[in-house]
């Protein structure tokens, strides 16, 4: 007769499973810190953050308590920066078949997500920072219509003018990257993302070239190198 033991084979070793689950819980932690670190640092709410990133890392939708429990948050909390994942399109709220709760699942794919957060930051942030230059730029001309460059105010008006249009020079100059970029993040298109950094990394290089033959320029059209003391 078959030795009982024997059938039921070796006893599964309970502390190479406590480590790994140890190993899984410290990783998710230190990601889900980090990632919250990260968004703080380019003005996103640290909490919505975590709880993206705890959702993303999710194999099943989690439910408020979950989260709550997980990132030692208060409901209020949770909700309001829920609401707010919901309407950067990055979570979906989803129900369990047999449980009232609401649960929330993340978007895994992570080109999507990149494409949605270029979106909803060009849309929340530069825009509106774009138009209330546009509006302070208005209210320093007083809406005349002669007024066209800044050139045509007067010298404080003029100064105030031109820091306005290079501020507003800037944000088009974020307007347009997004722009252009997002729809390659859309079609996933890592080899043209790639050629756009080449090129942008090849200029680059050739910055100080440039500047230095618009100082000769400058000097030349002043009459000539400039000699030192």
């Amino acid at each position: 007769m078959p030795d009982a033991e024997h059938e039921r084979g070796p006893a599964p070793d309970l502390r190479a499973s406590d480590d790994t689950e140890t190993r899984y819980q410290d990783a998710l932690n230190q990601f889900v810190t980090f990632w919250g670190e990260m968004a703080s640092n380019w003005g996103i709410n640290r909490t919505m953050a975590q709880i993206h990133a705890l959702l993303y890392c999710a194999e099943e939708p989690l439910d408020t308590d979950q989260i709550m429990e997980q990132l030692d948050i208060s409901r209020g909390n949770a909700n309001m920066n829920l609401r707010s994942l919901i309407d950067w399109g990055l979570i979906d709220k989803v129900r369990r078949s047999g449980s009232r709760k609401d649960f929330y699942e993340a978007e895994k794919d992570v080109w999507t997500i990149t494409a949605r957060i270029i979106r909803e930051r060009e849309h929340r942030e530069v825009s509106p920072v774009r138009e209330q230059l546009q509006t302070c730029r208005e209210t320093l001309t007083d809406g005349r219509e002669d007024v066209e460059h800044c050139d045509d105010l007067d010298e404080r008006g003029e100064h105030l003018c031109r820091r306005i249009d290079n501020l507003i020079g800037v944000m088009d100059v974020f307007n347009g990257l997004s722009r252009t970029l997002l729809p390659f993040v859309q079609q996933r298109n890592i080899e043209q993302v790639k050629q756009f950094i080449r090129f942008a990394e090849a200029l680059q290089e050739q910055m100080p070239q440039k500047a230095t033959e618009r100082r000769q320029d400058e000097e030349t059209e002043n009459g000539g190198n400039v000699q030192a003391p």
